[in-house]
């Protein structure tokens, strides 16, 4: 029987053993995300059925486990303490497959490269660089989380190639940017300026990892629009199924994403959002990101989300949820103008609410929902 075992470790040479083991061994692995309390552990065992668990006491057996297919690799969960996590199956032919176009994409050469892990194992973006790192026999350093400090100190033993989350490039000084080869940028939208070694990344957990750098699709991978412009993904490295043996990819083999998007003049892909994050205001769509990068830009600006709440009048108005820069005065005057005089006055948010630091997932991801059940709690009579 192919096991699913559960890797509850911090990252580090303990994991990457563990999961060797577990590779060689035929069994799939769930990596457990160290910061989960207890109950939500005890949940995600529930959902995605391991029947052994690898900690730091050792391994043990678990009741209830549900064995996996030949060949299955990961199941990585799609949802953290809050609700049920899915968990995405991939296949060890399409960590191959992922592995080898990424590395090709960028260039990779296991005699001169080092790749640095500092995002979440729990995570596709962080357990993607492990996965890739066995594959092509590429050195690695897993770090346990991200520290701007012990990135630097991993530049001494030859890292060159490491991949990040906006919210932690932004950590980092140019020195040190400029010391490495590539960054590969994924999570949540890139801002509008980067560095020239970055290259950024779309892809979900059902794709493996990002599938489109730098908006053209990595070799072997399709992007097709539907009618309503979601992107529709379809690859070898795609998932085989979720958990509970459902497939979510067409009879064609696309995977729907429920993002949306287009192409623009040069053929590259540009990724609006998902769909339930497009404010409709007055009839008009407005797209929270390029609003947020032209926001991003005001020198008082240290993070910013573009959201919508319910408005009698417009439907939904924006409203600017801004983090400010430490001593800086920001009003929503300013900020209106910025949007009017680069994409008109329909985009301009209608609303500002500062906050001390935005909501987000583990790796930098907004957490929309949140915010927007916060702003309109703010709003209440």
């Amino acid at each position: 029987m192919r096991r699913l075992v559960a890797l509850d470790l911090p990252g580090g040479e303990t994991f990457r053993s563990a999961l060797e083991r577990c590779f060689e061994a035929g069994d799939a692995v769930v990596p457990v995300d160290q910061r989960l309390p207890k109950p939500a552990i005890s949940r995600l065992f529930s959902s995605l059925g391991p029947s052994v668990v690898v900690d730091d006491g050792g391994e043990h057996h678990l009741e209830g486990g549900r064995s996996c297919d030949e060949g299955d690799a990961l199941v990585m969960p799609t949802s953290g303490t809050s609700g049920e996590a899915k968990g995405v199956v991939l296949t060890h032919a399409g960590l191959e497959a992922s592995a080898l176009a990424t590395s090709k994409r960028l260039g990779v050469d296991p005699l001169t490269d080092r790749w640095l892990c500092c995002l979440p194992l729990s995570h596709v973006g962080g357990i993607s660089v492990v996965t890739r790192s066995l594959i092509t026999a590429t050195p690695l350093e897993i770090q346990p989380s991200f520290d701007a400090d012990l990135l630097v100190a991993s530049l001494a033993r030859g890292t060159t190639l490491v991949s990040l989350v906006a919210t932690a490039l932004f950590r980092l000084d140019e020195a040190t940017i400029d010391a490495l080869r590539v960054i590969v940028l994924g999570g949540s939208a890139p801002p509008e300026r980067l560095p020239a070694n970055v290259v950024t990344t779309y892809g979900l957990t059902e794709t493996g990892s990002g599938v489109v750098y730098d908006g053209a699709p990595l070799d072997g991978v399709e992007v097709e629009l539907a009618d309503d412009g979601e992107i529709l993904l379809r690859g070898s490295m795609l998932l085989r199924a979720y958990r509970d043996g459902t497939d979510p990819k067409d009879a064609r083999g696309f995977f729907p994403t429920g993002d949306l998007g287009a192409f623009d003049d040069s053929g590259r892909l540009v990724v609006y959002g998902r769909r339930e994050d497009v404010i409709v205001s007055g009839g008009e769509k407005i797209w929270p990101s390029p609003v947020e990068q032209l926001l991003a830009a005001h020198p008082g600006v240290s993070e910013v989300a573009l959201v919508g709440v319910p408005d009698p009048e417009w439907t939904e108005r924006a409203v600017a949820c801004v983090v400010t820069r430490p001593g800086a005065v920001v009003s929503l005057e300013e900020l209106r103008d910025l949007v009017r005089n680069e994409l008109g006055s329909i985009y301009a948010p209608r609303e500002l609410h500062l906050f001390s630091e935005l909501p987000r997932t583990s790796i930098g991801k907004l957490r929309r929902s949140e915010l927007v059940a916060d702003v309109r709690a703010r709003s209440a009579p």
